[in-house]
């Protein structure tokens, strides 16, 4: 038998010890994706324990059987690298958030979404630096400067919202929904944009020139990235509509789609710019222009890939979260010192309490004041939600303190594998505790009448308000077809009160009278068999 497998198979005799080591380890890894997949369908009804936390009790009771077979040796299968996570892994977690979201809802809850996921993100950070600051000298903790206080803000204010958003229906609680999402997206990129200008600048001698400095760089990397996202799309757009692919092979459409959202990430990696929010804004444009441009089975095709690779990396990264969990190099240099790791880990997990409090309580009451409508405003209630949804630490923070404190995924200092552990920790705490509380916390605060309710009486308000942020293309497009352009404000007081609205009519005619003529989208029909049926105005 073996021979005949040797014939079968010569490549396989010639594999070295390291090589086969490596295929072993990616067959039981990917064994474990679809294990994860398996019992996550087992429990989709079950709504406590959601597809993340699965993955992570998976990757702990993988990594416990590893441990066990190797003799205390290792607890993982692959080792953790951020360059792994932020150049494969992320970028068709953030594309798809983009491609998905419903345009219109994400756009008229601008301002809120950005306060929250932007500034809150700055206060966030700036009350976990200073927290960290005055706390860890009480401690002795002599190894860190201000740069590395900076970045462990910025680490910490990364929040992850994947458990909350897989236990919030975006039917029963669709304001929160939208809130929740568009923050989780804009304060993923705020955090790693704001952890990159911390690097890039010499933060030992703090003076009112370096801040402007730092302040005008951060500014730059926000926008430029933006604008690369948006160009690299509208690229894509004007490409497929001129050339026209479908006309020869669908395969070609979908091939070009993806591989022209991969390169906006690329590219601004390349110029050091944020790639989370370059793919993130690709994928609002492509969705918007390139992916009505395509044919029928074109459109199909993309939705579900998309949304495939995007499901493969979250269970990847929190699989993997659990078996990095118990990696015995990095407990070995803390096991001197583990009152102190504890104290760490504590003293972060209350600083990032309490600088999500300081900021979603404050924020929404300023959002409160923009609105008119009582049923447009965020409640108490729904203020906690969002406050709590916002306390987990996921992917984001992991890849940020390895990024600062290890090398290629090891930790040789102890100082360093401090702060590992301490991250590990609070991701572990936060994604199992938060995760599995969210559900009783949101049947205790809006029990399903009044979330029934809600929906009910957002029918007399504009459509755009209750309707979920995410849903299919059609339902996305139907809306912007169905809902009629609000009326001008008579004053300026009306402008402020509605500025999305405002903004958003402008944009509307600007879109129809310039970009589609030349970019395609909605109601392009190519000249060629099996084009796209839709029709628009």
């Amino acid at each position: 038998m073996a021979s005949v497998l040797a014939s079968l198979f010569p490549k396989l005799g010639s594999l070295g010890t390291s090589d086969h080591a490596s295929v072993v380890s990616i067959n039981l890894f990917v064994a474990l994706l679809c294990a994860c997949i398996i019992i996550g369908h087992l429990l989709e009804e079950n709504r406590w324990v959601n597809e993340s936390i699965t993955a992570l009790i998976i990757g702990l009771g993988t990594g416990v059987v590893i441990l066990l077979v190797s003799g205390g040796k290792s607890s993982h299968l692959l080792v953790f690298s951020e360059d792994l996570f932020f150049i494969y892994v992320l970028p068709p977690i953030i594309f798809n958030a983009g491609f998905q979201v419903k345009k219109k809802q994400f756009f008229v809850n601008f301002i809120t979404i950005m306060m929250f996921g932007a500034i809150g993100t700055l206060v966030s950070c700036a009350i976990i630096s200073l927290g960290a600051i005055q706390t860890f000298k009480k401690l002795d903790i002599e190894f860190l400067d201000i740069g590395d206080y900076l970045a462990i803000g910025a680490i910490f204010a990364a929040t992850d919202s994947v458990c909350t958003l897989q236990v919030l229906h975006q039917d029963e609680t669709p304001l929160l929904y939208s809130l929740v999402f568009g923050e989780g997206v804009v304060n993923d990129a705020t955090s790693v944009v704001l952890f990159n200008a911390i690097q890039n600048f010499d933060l030992t001698s703090v003076n009112l020139s370096i801040a402007l400095s730092f302040l005008g760089n951060f500014f730059y990397l926000f926008l430029a990235s933006t604008l690369l996202g948006a160009g690299t799309g509208l690229l894509s757009a004007y490409i497929i509509k001129k050339l026209y692919f479908g006309r020869h092979s669908t395969d070609r459409e979908v091939a070009l789609m993806m591989l022209m959202a991969y390169l906006s990430y690329m590219l601004a990696e390349l110029f050091y710019l944020s790639g989370i929010l370059t793919v993130f804004f690709c994928g609002i444009v492509m969705s918007h222009y390139t992916w009505h441009n395509v044919t029928e089975s074109s459109r199909v095709t993309t939705r579900h890939a998309f949304a495939t690779l995007s499901f493969l990396a979250e269970t990847f990264l929190f699989l993997y979260v659990g078996m990095d969990a118990l990696d015995i190099e990095k407990w070995k240099f803390v096991s001197g010192r583990p009152g102190l790791s504890i104290s760490v880990s504590s003293i972060l997990m209350g600083l990032i309490l309490l600088g999500r409090a300081a900021f979603v309580f404050p924020l929404s009451f300023l959002s409160n004041l923009m609105k008119k409508s009582s049923e447009e405003k965020i409640t108490f209630r729904q203020q906690v939600i969002i406050w709590w949804a916002g306390l987990m630490r996921g992917a984001v923070s992991m890849a940020l303190a390895y990024n600062k404190f290890t090398r290629g995924g090891h930790t040789q200092l102890q100082d360093n594998a401090i702060m590992i552990t301490s991250t590990i920790t609070i991701v572990l705490f936060s994604t199992m505790v938060f995760g599995l509380m969210t559900k009783p916390l949101i049947s205790l605060l809006l029990p399903p009448h009044k979330q029934l309710s809600t929906v009910s009486s957002g029918a007399n308000t504009p459509k755009s308000l209750t309707a979920p942020l995410l849903g299919s293309r059609e339902d996305s497009e139907v809306d912007d077809l169905n809902v009629p352009d609000l009326p001008h404000p008579p004053s300026l007081r009306m402008l402020l009160t509605a500025p999305s609205h405002k903004v958003h009519r402008y944009w509307r005619k600007f879109d129809d009278a310039f970009m589609r003529p030349m970019f395609g989208g909605r109601g392009f029909a190519p000249p060629a068999p099996g084009s796209p049926t839709e029709q628009g105005p």
